[in-house]
């Protein structure tokens, strides 16, 4: 019987950056169904007890730039760990993310999802510029019209139930992996994500 996995994450998170292309070649390697959930982890923190990275201590701030470096060298992908264009609000890139989910399903949002973070990240494009999401629309062969859709009420609605959904199932931080009510948080726990999902 096929899987469905929860994937919470924010269009700005470097470990969703540096996560998301594993996650969703193992997602397809299990056949594993994926519910692609964007959301704003500012809202999510707000009762989870987490801080945004600004408000964080000072150690704390420091050791995340040696663990990005750390990371994306092991997994030999390209980063700039203080991107121009970050912190920006990505707000319109998870709605605009959940309009393509709507309209052409979660494949083609998992490989907007990985233009995003690769946008932010790998690039340094400012993706709260709707010039640059429309950019990436069609660098990636997705209707311009999403971005139209992206504005509209349902979407925004969904976004928000994103939003909720992450609370109810007791997720704190970005990326979260959800499996049968179970949560795997962080890329660094794709492997007992991938163990889960062998166990018969």
């Amino acid at each position: 019987m096929n899987k469905t996995i929860d994937y919470y994450f924010s269009p700005l998170s470097p470990w969703a950056y540096l996560g998301h292309a594993r996650f969703v070649a193992l997602a397809q390697a299990s056949g594993s169904a994926v519910r692609v959930l964007p959301a704003d982890f500012g809202k999510v923190f707000a009762v989870s007890g987490g801080l945004p990275l600004g408000q964080r201590a000072p150690q704390r701030q420091a050791y995340r730039l040696v663990e990005l470096r750390r990371f994306a060298d092991h997994l030999q992908l390209p980063i700039h760990l203080q991107p121009q264009f970050f912190p920006a609000q990505g707000d319109d890139a998870a709605r605009l993310i959940i309009a393509v989910d709507r309209a052409d399903g979660a494949q083609a949002a998992l490989r907007l999802a990985g233009a995003v973070l690769s946008a932010v990240w790998a690039q340094q494009r400012d993706v709260a510029d709707a010039a640059v999401l429309a950019q990436l629309l069609a660098e990636n062969d997705l209707d311009a019209a999403r971005q139209d859709q992206s504005r509209e009420a349902a979407t925004q609605q969904r976004y928000e139930a994103n939003i909720q959904a992450a609370i109810d199932a007791g997720v704190f931080g970005a990326p979260s992996y959800c499996l049968d009510g179970e949560i795997f948080w962080g890329q660094d726990r794709l492997d007992f994500l991938q163990r889960r999902l062998a166990a018969p």
